[in-house]
């Protein structure tokens, strides 16, 4: 076998230090983007033959060795190797099976470049796979939904009850938030999808390759515009690890409200066995595990944001070994952000609501005072003179332990004269529901309408 595995070997006297060479080499990860390596590889043996570089035969030649090589690979052993980095281990192998001919692809091109396109291919489909998961996520939260249509929960502002909402609702303002990460990471994919290769190590190619053909066999949308840019660029891993982020953020959230909802206190969700754990000690305990952990991540993969900010932000142009810090940081957000939004999805379809808490929770805690106000506000009172009114009689229903639905005429009569007995129609929980009927509110017409939404985006693909 070649011993080719360095590519830089001839201005050196001296061996590497095997401790620093461990420290420096970073195919143990960057073996990752072998797939990515291997087609870029091939489309610049097509870009070197299109300008004289490589003969047809020698095209051919490299062509099928690598593909080979792609074969082999499909055995994990094959990667055992002391290699520098991905790229060292596909040229040596590639020069093992087709001999000197292999020595000729890296005409032309630098690690610079072929790092920097390998990684954008890379990051290219994790967006495609983990828009997936976002979709699969919102088909799951669509599903809960629409097997819990007609519960109603309180819905809350500080942690504290705040007004009725249908469970339907709050699912879909969680498929709002995987909506936007989704249309974040399509964008970013546009940014991602400009090609680098061709600007070599920093100055540009010497040998005249056509670029933007290369570009379109690779299925990139454009090609960098400035070779000391394209190679230092590290834009894309902030962005994607930015998208990861904010995933994260609303992962985290709806963790949240799931472990606290769960809790004996709120008793509004009951966990199935699948999705939690119990105690070494209390045979009681039934631990939401599931959800913990994919809120405790949150905090992983925004390390591994800020880890990636604070490495790039004094770097001089154009490249520079920093810059390979950039992958496991990427790969570390991309596993971790998979794997948290695949658990939400069991835990979504694993989880049961408590139909009859929920609905005394609902109908308690006053939270219907807002419309008792907009009552009034109907009968010709100020909103703000309303608003006193109001909060006079949930003091009143306090000290005698009332909902105010319980308080009789008489009582909200001594209050304000312009109370009649249509209040209390006006005070149940179908219609204060039934008064959210804005666009974007939780009126059963418009969550049944939202819903039907929901489904058509998440099977539109464009």
């Amino acid at each position: 076998m070649s011993d080719t595995k360095n590519l830089w070997g001839g201005r050196f006297k001296g061996k590497t230090d095997p401790g620093f060479a461990a420290f420096n080499n970073s195919f143990r990860f960057d073996r990752r983007m072998f797939d990515q390596d291997v087609t870029a590889s091939i489309a610049y043996a097509k870009a070197l033959h299109l300008v004289g570089v490589l003969s047809a035969a020698e095209t051919q030649q490299i062509e099928d060795g690598l593909q080979e090589i792609k074969r082999r690979a499909e055995d994990k052993s094959y990667f055992h190797s002391d290699s520098e980095d991905v790229h060292s281990f596909v040229e040596s192998r590639l020069i093992d099976l087709v001999g000197d001919v292999g020595r000729k692809l890296h005409t032309g091109r630098s690690r610079n470049d072929q790092v920097a396109t390998d990684f954008r291919l890379w990051v290219r489909e994790a967006i495609d796979q983990l828009e997936q998961e976002l979709r699969n996520s919102q088909s799951a939260l669509l599903d809960f939904a629409e097997s819990n249509k007609e519960v109603v929960i309180p819905g809350y502002t500080h942690l504290q009850p705040a007004q009725p909402v249908l469970l339907a609702h709050w699912c879909l303002a969680y498929f709002e938030m995987l909506a936007r990460d989704r249309a974040r990471l399509v964008d970013t994919r546009r940014r991602v999808n400009v090609m680098p290769l061709g600007s070599a190590a920093l100055a540009g190619n010497s040998f005249g390759i056509d670029r933007e053909a290369l570009a379109a066999d690779l299925g990139f949308e454009d090609v960098s515009k400035n070779s000391l840019d394209a190679v230092s660029d590290r834009d894309f891993c902030l962005e994607f690890l930015s998208n990861c982020s904010l995933v994260m953020v609303h992962l985290s959230r709806l963790a949240e409200d799931i472990i606290i909802y769960s809790t004996n206190e709120f008793g509004l969700i009951q966990l199935g066995d699948a999705i939690a754990t119990g105690s070494s000690l209390m045979p009681q305990k039934k631990n939401p595990d599931s959800m913990e952990l994919v809120r405790g991540k949150a905090g992983r993969v925004f390390g591994d944001l800020a880890g990636m900010l604070a490495t790039l932000k004094g770097l001089p142009l154009a490249y520079n070994k920093d810059m390979q810090e950039d992958k496991e940081a990427v790969f570390d957000a991309y596993d971790t952000c998979t794997a948290c939004l695949q658990v939400t999805q069991t835990v979504l379809s694993n989880i049961d609501i408590d139909r009859g808490r929920a609905a005394v929770a609902a109908s308690e805690g006053h939270m219907n005072a807002t419309e008792l106000a907009d009552y009034l506000v109907r009968k010709s009172i100020p909103f703000r003179e309303a608003h006193e009114i109001v909060g006079r009689i949930v003091m009143h229903a306090l000290g005698d332990g009332k909902e105010l639905q319980k308080l009789t005429i008489e009582e909200l009569r001594s209050f304000s004269t312009s109370f009649e007995e249509d209040v209390y129609e006006a005070l149940s929980v179908g219609s204060t529901l039934r008064a959210k009927s804005v666009i974007g509110g939780t009126s059963p017409e418009r969550v049944a309408e939202a819903l039907g939404l929901a489904r058509q985006t998440v099977a539109d693909r464009k």
